[in-house]
């Protein structure tokens, strides 16, 4: 029989701390992202031979914006279910960990793969991000159902970038 679930009375943290520590990182990832691919869209990633079922380039940074909306949203509400004690305290540090190494391989993917020209360094890093995406699911799920389902277009996502990734790979 799974321990029960400690359900905190308030948020063990500030609300302006949980803003932030859910803003900041995804942020700093969104970043990141960008500003590896602005050089390289229109040059090296435009002469890569892509499959069929590549969006077209403005899909990315709209369906990015989305994404890093709902993480955000997804990241406050996981700080807002901290237990302040109890066994659950552990796996809830757990389920942090596991967003933050999932944000830090979302943060890496790009420079490796836009920036280096490593597709298939890329293609280990993607994958590595979709499990994180996963467990993270997984974790996250038992303090606060809605910010696990947040996370589950990213995966969707992340699941078809991985994919495309690995075509990328194969044609060239």
């Amino acid at each position: 029989m799974p321990a029960a679930l400690h359900v905190p009375e308030g948020p063990a943290l500030p609300r302006w701390l949980r803003l932030a520590a859910a803003i900041v990182p995804v942020a700093v990832t969104a970043a990141i992202g960008s500003a590896a691919t602005q050089a390289e869209i229109p040059g090296w990633y435009a002469g890569l031979t892509k499959p069929f079922f590549n969006p077209p380039n403005w899909v990315f940074p709209v369906a990015w914006t989305i994404l890093y909306t709902m993480i955000a949203v997804s990241l406050w509400r996981l700080l807002g279910a901290m237990p302040r004690t109890g066994p659950s305290r552990e796996g809830w540090w757990l389920a942090l960990i596991a967003f933050l190494v999932q944000i830090a391989l979302n943060a890496a993917w790009t420079p490796v793969f836009f920036t280096a020209h490593a597709i298939g360094t890329g293609l280990i890093v993607v994958a590595m991000l979709l499990v994180m995406v996963l467990w993270t699911i997984r974790l996250s799920w038992r303090f606060d159902r809605l910010a696990a389902w947040l996370l589950v277009p990213y995966a969707g996502w992340v699941a078809f970038a991985t994919l495309l990734n690995a075509a990328i790979l194969r044609l060239n």
